[in-house]
């Protein structure tokens, strides 16, 4: 099994690093356009959830991202530092009373477009899974 890790600090501009990460990670595991939208959509959008809410953007704390690739299941995971979250009690996005909210999508597009989407540590980790066959 191959991994491949970063840590960035937690400013939002440096979710351009992680999207070049992506991109070698498209050329390298020879992705397919589809699966790379999807990772490209719910990575991003996890990573930039662990700095804005999970490290409430303090620059002194990181996000790590480390990606591994194991009986073809390409695998990613982003760990903040922060307090963690309740994940199993998240508001319904697609309500009528959320509906017009600007935020509040990512899980619920992260669950869609990955495999599997596994929190632990009170939701300070999240797997991010994409089948690869």
């Amino acid at each position: 099994m191959e991994t491949i890790h970063i840590q960035i600090p937690s400013i939002t501009e440096n979710i351009r690093i992680i999207e070049s990460f992506i991109d070698n990670a498209k050329d390298k595991f020879s992705l397919t356009d589809d699966i790379y939208g999807n990772i490209m959509i719910a990575v991003t959008e996890s990573v930039n959830n662990a700095i804005v809410h999970g490290n409430g953007c303090d620059k002194s704390k990181n996000v790590s991202l480390s990606l591994s690739l194991n009986d073809n299941i390409l695998k990613f995971t982003i760990k903040d530092e922060g307090i963690g979250f309740d994940y199993s009690n998240l508001p319904d996005p697609t309500l009528p009373e959320n509906i017009d909210k600007p935020s509040g999508r990512g899980i619920y597009l992260m669950k869609h477009l990955c495999d599997e989407v596994n929190f632990s540590e009170n939701g300070r980790i999240v797997e991010l899974s994409f089948y690869m066959n």
